[in-house]
């Protein structure tokens, strides 16, 4: 029995998949190391699932606020420092997961990666043009220890998501925002991004990072003095320098987040729906708040634009934090979602001509491109990713499909802003409901698109190109 085990009940019956060793009749996380409370040193194995079934010393202690620790050292190390450490919770009335002193990963949920990468590689075909894309989005991070909610577990499970990087199996790895609650003050916010950025780059997979509507950390002007906490471009300096800079990233520039990477015949474009001014009046307030006034304007339109224009033998994918029309083919931003899909439609058509504005929007997001797409050869724009609206969704507009993916942060039941979608989760903390992650394999010769979520996600979805 381990910490994951839980009621078999929702996930069961949306996946059809049984993987027994993660549920049990009672929703209570349980384990054999759960019991050792009184303090002292405890030489344990296997019969107390310790990572991998090995020997451990188990030592209990009390810190000075009379807090209980559980700490795990191998019996084969000579090291005196622990490899894995966890407190006790009053709130839960028990111990937290175990923690990996050095990645941050709980073992218990790589346990349970391994589990869900097992299961994804019986679906994929390897070779050629079968693609594999790792998907998180909407971590919202914050300096908070909540149980329900968001928090320090938003760093952890890009921790955790980033243990898939060593599956051998993935050819990108994406964020598409919100990765910060932004409601901290700015130097947390800064030291947060930091933090995020460090754990999800990779010497292993190439990477894209998306900008999202939280992080410009709006939420804690709106809830103090208005005043901007962050400086301009903060997160454009702290997240893009290193992706821009990896060998097969390409870019027309590095101002507005948009690049592209190829893996073979597919094409992955990156979008900024939360490309705005930085505007700000003589009390330091913003003109525009990042968190409600979505858009894309008329730089970064060109430069996609001039990507799709060079994106011939092409079947291209574009992502984004948020869906820029929804179900209805309606706007969905602020300003100029509906204009960019038009322009995709465009694109898909082998169209030449010029994007123009709706009357009363503002100078700063009027648009008046030209494209031309007539000498196009064998491309096509096949899907849209997209995160933002703590759900999954999709539809097909224009032969465009557009899938939207869950959050990962943590959203209990009883909390205002969870979604329904996230409310029928029944989402905990230490429980395989309390994140969400996902892999993406695109088969440009099997004509489709399957989409493996892990934790709070749909364990497969299936979309035909």
């Amino acid at each position: 029995m381990n910490v994951f085990k839980y009621v078999r009940g929702l996930a069961d019956q949306l996946s059809g998949i049984k993987d027994h060793a993660l549920f049990n009749k009672k929703n209570i996380p349980l384990d054999p190391m759960q019991d050792y409370l009184t303090v002292g040193e405890y030489h344990i194995g296997a019969e107390q699932q310790t990572p991998h079934g090995q020997p451990y010393t188990l030592i209990v202690y009390k810190d000075e606020n009379d807090i209980l620790h559980q700490a795990l050292s191998s019996e084969s190390s000579d090291k005196l420092e622990p490899e894995y450490v966890r407190e006790f919770n009053p709130e839960l009335e028990r111990y937290r997961a175990f923690v990996n002193t050095k990645t941050g990963r709980r073992y218990i949920v790589e346990d349970y990666l391994d589990q869900f990468l097992q299961r994804t590689r019986r679906h994929i075909r390897q070779g050629k043009n079968s693609v594999n894309v790792s998907v998180i989005t909407d971590t919202h991070f914050k300096d908070s220890n909540s149980m329900d909610f968001y928090g320090w577990n938003g760093l952890t499970h890009v921790k955790e998501f980033s243990y898939l990087d060593q599956s051998g199996i993935l050819d990108l790895k994406l964020h598409l925002g919100d990765w910060i609650d932004g409601s901290d003050t700015g130097f947390l916010g800064e030291s947060e991004l930091i933090k995020l950025r460090d754990s999800f780059k990779s010497t292993d997979v190439p990477y894209m990072m998306i900008k999202g509507n939280h992080d410009e950390n709006d939420k804690y002007d709106e809830h103090h003095d208005l005043k901007a906490s962050f400086p301009e471009n903060e997160f454009e300096k702290i997240m893009w320098p290193q992706m821009y800079a990896q060998k097969d990233v390409h870019y027309i520039s590095r101002q507005h987040g948009v690049c592209y990477y190829d893996v073979d015949d597919v094409r992955f474009i990156c979008v900024n729906t939360s490309d705005l001014p930085y505007h700000l009046d003589l009390q330091g307030h913003k003109k525009y708040d990042a968190k409600i006034t979505l858009a894309v304007r008329e730089d970064q339109i060109e430069e996609i634009i001039e990507i799709l224009q060079q994106s011939s033998n092409k079947r291209i994918v574009l992502m984004s934090h948020a869906n820029p029309i929804n179900r209805k083919g309606s706007n969905a931003l602020k300003y100029n979602g509906r204009s960019l899909h038009e322009l995709l439609v465009a694109f898909n058509q082998r169209e030449k001509g010029q994007m123009h504005s709706s009357r009363g929007i503002p100078p700063e997001f009027r648009l008046a491109n030209d494209f031309d797409f007539t000498n196009i050869k064998n491309a096509h724009i096949i899907a849209y990713f997209c995160g933002h609206r703590h759900t999954e969704d999709q539809y097909r507009i224009n032969g465009i499909q557009y899938i939207l993916f869950n959050c990962s942060a943590l959203m209990g039941s009883n909390h205002v802003l969870t979604t329904k979608y996230n409310k029928n989760w029944k989402r905990q903390i230490d429980h395989a409901t309390e994140f969400a992650g996902y892999v993406v394999n695109i088969d440009l010769r099997r004509h489709c698109i399957q989409v493996f979520g892990y934790g709070a996600a749909s364990k497969r979805r299936i979309f035909y190109i």
